[in-house]
């Protein structure tokens, strides 16, 4: 153990765990937490039902509760939340976050894991921004639009008519505000009458055109919280495919209208048609090709207009992307006001929104709509009007209250202490680490086709004017003629019917052998990195075993030990909690999965660094290729996936991050960067 420093081996006292407080300590000298989240996690349930988190937390050591077989736990892992939601909200966790700094500061809101505010853009962010804007935004703005469609159907007489006799009797007796800010606050402080008064449906099975009863765009109901309602293997699954499939689907129409597709007309006769590649498949220089071939000078030789308009697109984008997040972050946490998961408090949030509502039930109480007019077209004329006295009053508060624009923040006032749901599941992750029992990952099996059954149904409770064989009738699945149990009456067609087939045959051959091709060049490619990485090439070395095959199993793989590589040397990762602080390191020593994850343990020369999780400044998740050759891979290599990694950076002597550690080929990237998260005190910030 001679290459392994000293001051990493020794148990350190106690009173260095309460001197880091903000500095990645578990807490301060006066006992406090740096943010709510890391008290929130550490509070112990005294009455009612217990997880196994909880139940973990009363044994030596750390307690594997369930990694890799996440999908056979019957018992609640932490009491409040079903295990279905804990793995939904820690999966798109796994999409959502993949660079964290950690600050000195704890944040005005009193939760981490903020977003920065110098984040910039990158096309992979924009994606899984715009997906998180669909599961989150679009199917709860769906839902909303198909309970007023269900209103205004009459297909629900008895709820339409209460609804229609309130508003109308609000409106004769000028209360009809009073009503609104009234029923907004019993819908905020008494949850049951949410669905007394919106009795929920599947939203594939409502038709917003008519409010009634509809078949699924998918065929069956086989999911109740997404637009097609199609089959899904785990909860959220279907409406996470439906937002992959909206962005890949726009973006294929913005390549065709960039590459000019079907432009003016394609003659039945046209040379060459079927066998030139599809433009829409090819995005690199499709606007220069579609101006040469209609004898136009292409853009890239002299006009002066491409990189300005390219660079403004690029900044809006960026800009789009932080509204965007702002906006979901809000809905977030509106919704977790609603309906607070534990550990996080049920009621202050509620009461909180109820006293503003409350204020304004009494202000439209006292106020007659007449003033109302009057002051709302008075100060929507003094904002277009009184620009020079706004901008006087702005800059006399940033002289005097520099953070004034901070402290009216949504998430600063109102929304201050409710999480998003990023910081939610980092919570829920704090919390097994603190019971020494990890959560463990979602189950893995998304790759297995969902069986295409209708999901359950409570007839009793869903009121939508049908009757209960309607309702069957459309969810259960179209009969399907490709399907096995149909193939015996379908009648085979020969190649004789489809003139194309020739040609379709050919295209499939030289497909076959141009994958073939870049299948090996791929192989070529590994051959050499393999090669310059023994002659000592940092960079190769990055490269090896960033390919393996699919559904192959990896051992070790957590919660304590991770398969990785380093530096090319293939090893294992470990956390090893018995110190104090945990200690991370990577060793090439076989031993290790006996089960004694000490590191005075390992043998000599076997262990490549070490570091204190208390000391990690940066975690950033990395592609094992870049994105160009992650798509060749994966269309290549049909038969084999490209694992990832993550650079873990510590601090230096003066505080900034120095000594990066990229750990490479790692199936289990996104749990160990979990554990790493949540295992200590660090305040977080995302980037």
């Amino acid at each position: 153990m001679s290459d392994v420093p000293e001051a990493l081996l020794p148990n350190r006292p106690k009173q260095e765990k309460l001197e880091r407080a903000f500095a990645g300590g578990k807490q301060s000298t006066c006992g406090q937490e740096p943010t709510d989240s890391h008290a929130i996690s550490q509070v112990k349930p005294e009455e009612g039902p217990r997880g196994l988190v909880h139940k973990a937390g009363e044994s030596e050591g750390i307690s594997d509760i369930g990694w890799g077989k996440s999908d056979i736990i019957e018992e609640r892992i932490i009491p409040g939340i079903s295990n279905e939601d804990l793995f939904l909200l820690i999966r798109r966790f796994n999409k959502q976050i993949y660079n964290v700094k950690a600050v000195p500061d704890a944040p005005l809101q009193r939760l981490d894991l903020n977003r920065a505010g110098d984040d910039h853009f990158s096309p992979d962010k924009l994606r899984a921004t715009l997906e998180r804007f669909y599961t989150t935004i679009i199917i709860g703005l769906t839902g909303f639009v198909k309970h007023i469609a269900r209103l205004r159907s009459w297909k629900e007489p008895v709820r339409t008519s209460a609804f229609c006799s309130a508003y109308f009797t609000a409106w004769l007796l000028d209360l009809l505000a009073p009503m609104i800010f009234g029923t907004l606050i019993i819908l905020v402080v008494y949850p049951p009458s949410r669905k007394m008064l919106f009795p929920p449906a599947p939203l594939a099975l409502v038709d917003t055109a008519t409010g009634g009863v509809k078949r699924p765009k998918a065929g069956v109901l086989g999911s109740h919280a997404s637009m097609t309602g199609a089959p899904e293997n785990f909860k959220g699954e279907a409406a996470e495919q439906e937002a992959r499939n909206l962005i890949s689907s726009v973006a294929t129409v913005a390549v065709g209208s960039a590459a000019g597709k079907h432009d003016q007309g394609t003659p039945e006769s046209a040379p060459m048609e079927s066998q030139v590649p599809d433009a829409m498949d090819i995005t690199s220089k499709t606007t220069d090709a579609q101006a040469a071939a209609g004898g136009e000078v292409p853009a890239d030789t002299h006009d002066k207009t491409r990189e300005p308009m390219r660079e403004t697109v690029l900044q809006r984008a960026d800009q789009g992307m932080r509204v965007m997040s702002d906006i979901v972050d809000t809905y977030e946490r509106f919704g977790n006001a609603l309906s607070p998961t534990p550990p996080f408090s049920r009621m202050t949030p509620r009461l909180r929104l109820a006293g503003v509502l409350a204020s304004g039930f009494l202000v439209s109480f006292v106020t007659p709509s007449y003033w109302f007019m009057k002051m709302s077209t008075f100060f929507t004329g003094f904002v277009f009007f009184g620009d020079p006295i706004l901008q006087r009053g702005i800059q006399y508060l940033n002289r005097e209250y520099p953070h004034w624009m901070r402290l009216l923040e949504l998430q600063n006032s109102l929304l201050k202490g409710i999480p998003t749901n990023a910081q939610l599941t980092l919570t829920l992750l704090r919390i097994g680490e603190a019971n020494a029992a990890p959560l463990p990952p979602p189950p893995s099996g998304s790759l297995d086709k969902p069986p295409s059954q209708p999901a359950s149904l409570d007839h009793e409770q869903l009121s939508l004017g049908a009757t209960k064989e309607e309702i069957e009738h459309a969810a259960a699945p179209t009969p399907n003629p490709h399907s096995p149990e149909e193939a015996t009456t379908t009648t085979t067609t020969t190649p004789e019917e489809h003139p194309q087939n020739g040609k379709k045959s050919i295209s499939s051959r030289l497909l076959t052998f141009l994958r073939g091709t870049t299948a090996a060049a791929i192989e070529s490619k590994l051959a050499i990195s393999r090669a310059r990485a023994q002659a000592g090439s940092t960079a190769a070395k990055n490269q090896v075993g960033i390919l393996k095959k699919k559904g192959l199993e990896v051992r070790p793989s957590g919660p304590v030990e991770f398969d990785a590589r380093f530096e090319g040397h293939h090893g294992t990762v470990v956390l090893d909690s018995s110190h104090d602080p945990a200690l991370l390191y990577f060793t090439t020593d076989s031993t290790v999965q006996s089960g004694d994850y000490s590191i005075q343990k390992r043998k000599e020369g076997t262990v490549r660094f070490a570091i204190p999780v208390a000391e990690i400044r940066e975690m950033r998740k990395v592609g094992g290729m870049g994105w160009k050759g992650k798509l060749v891979a994966g269309w290549a290599k049909g038969g084999k996936e490209v694992v990832d990694g993550i650079v873990v950076s510590r601090k230096g002597e003066r505080g900034e991050s120095c000594d990066s550690y990229q750990l490479t080929a790692m199936s289990k990237r996104d749990e160990l960067f979990n554990r790493l998260v949540a295992i200590d005190g660090q305040v977080w910030r995302s980037f």
